[in-house]
């Protein structure tokens, strides 16, 4: 056995990854950095095995608001960057702080065991170990789709979205695509393009919200203006998109049974237009499948092919789900630490309203603050595990959350961000990392 149990093992080189990464090596902090595909990038390298990646997928948060700190997006980005832009800003942001010569590539854990004296032993796919002080499993919320049963006896094809790559696939069939997430947006507009017919299937009605107002990415405009409570920002956003959409009932949505932002945002342009083109019908949820034929709860009915279920992902945790318990979301600390097991963090598993690399690099940095108090003695790492175990704040900055699965441990973005800052100053760790010491020349080779 491998003896690096003074190190941190960091599990998955996706952006969550790459954060703690970066966060360890600027406190001079060893670790050992395992990830199973052949480079950085997580999912959105869309040649990664299992990756629900798409032809069509771009992010739904702006380029200016989702950089990690000291390394934003190049200005030639899109203002939503497609997935290709994505993955090679990860892999310059991997080179630019060192991190890429440091991942063993090709290496698949297969498992975390707890030790009596409190270190981890990490097993490979091929049984090779190691014993770490620390593991940070950074291995993604996208890879285990949900897939509910489709009532009745569907005779045509049913898939999850995670094994949906291109609108090619779509060509000459009668689609259906069940959910409105954003994937299932992008996914029902590629129907709406491609397909024979096209049909969207929602359990309830949604606020959709379009990616420019103005001519700016709207989250600019929201991140820009002044700080208003909760109830106000529901009350003048949502008059503005009633202003904007229209009544959404004639276009066969449902009207929303919630109030705006008390859901994971709907970032979706294309899906309104295809509608009001007739390029695509909206239902509500499926009552039953007939062979060929589903029937909706509102008594209608239609025929298709294939059934595209965009119905969300399951965070499992396989290298280690008896310590990160709950499969829909775990109970960890600030969606990072965990509560039960010393030494034990997980990112990437946090549910929220708004970009996601800003949020790792500052989970990634009180990660790695709390290892380097940790290893040197420092009062703080008791104090902060004090707080790991008994602190439940409220980080849902007054939004009442839908009842449903994803919603549950649901934290407002806005809310997280202000409490991390204020746990960091408490304790002197920073929330943002820092630029590299040197430019790396490959960050104005980025591709388009």
């Amino acid at each position: 056995m491998e003896k690096t149990q003074y190190d941190t093992c960091v599990i998955g080189a996706g952006p969550a990854g790459l954060a703690v990464a970066r966060a360890l090596a600027e406190r001079n902090l060893p670790y050992t950095h395992l990830e199973r595909h052949t480079g950085p990038g997580g999912i959105w390298d869309i040649d990664n095995p299992g990756s629900p990646m798409y032809e069509s997928a771009h992010f739904i948060s702006s380029r200016t608001l989702s950089g990690f700190g000291g390394w934003p997006m190049p200005d030639h980005f899109a203002d939503y960057p497609p997935h290709r832009q994505i993955l090679s800003y990860l892999r310059s942001f991997a080179d630019a702080y060192g991190l890429t010569d440091r991942i063993e590539f090709g290496v698949e854990v297969e498992g975390v065991e707890k030790n009596a004296d409190g270190t981890w032993t990490v097993t490979r796919a091929d049984g090779r170990q190691s014993v770490h002080g620390e593991v940070v499993v950074c291995t993604g919320a996208q890879w285990h789709p949900n897939l509910p049963e489709l009532p009745g006896n569907f005779t045509g094809e049913v898939r999850h979205t995670v094994g949906f790559r291109s609108a090619d696939e779509l060509r000459g069939k009668r689609v259906l695509v069940v959910g409105a997430g954003n994937s299932g947006c992008d996914i029902a507009c590629d129907a709406a393009r491609s397909a024979d017919h096209a049909v969207i299937s929602m359990r309830r009605g949604y606020w959709f919200i379009p990616k420019h107002l103005f001519g700016r990415p709207v989250d600019t405009i929201a991140a820009g203006g002044p700080k208003l409570p909760m109830w106000l920002e529901q009350v003048i956003f949502g008059s503005l998109l009633r202003v904007i959409n229209g009544d959404p009932r004639r276009l066969g949505l449902q009207k929303p049974d919630h109030r705006l932002f008390e859901t994971h945002p709907a970032v979706n342009s294309m899906l309104m237009h295809h509608l009001q083109h007739g390029d695509i019908t909206a239902k509500p949820g499926i009552a039953r499948a007939e062979g060929s034929t589903v029937y909706f709860t509102d008594g209608t009915s239609d025929d298709f092919d294939l059934v595209l279920m965009a119905t969300g992902y399951l965070h499992k945790v396989p290298v280690a789900q008896k310590y990160f318990g709950d499969e829909q979301h775990p109970d960890l600390y600030l969606s990072s630490f965990s509560r039960e097991h010393r030494g034990l963090f997980g990112v990437g598993f946090i549910e929220t309203n708004s970009g996601a690399y800003q949020l790792f690099d500052a989970q990634a940095q009180l990660i790695a603050g709390y290892v380097h108090d940790s290893r040197h003695g420092l009062p703080n790492a008791e104090r902060f595990a004090q707080m790991i175990r008994n602190d439940r704040p409220d980080l849902t900055g007054g939004l009442k959350f839908v009842d449903s699965p994803r919603h549950t441990g649901y934290v407002d973005s806005a809310t997280i961000v202000k409490h991390l800052g204020r746990i960091a100053a408490r304790m002197g760790w920073r929330t943002e990392g820092q630029p590299p010491p040197v430019r790396s020349p490959r960050r104005a080779e980025v591709v388009s």
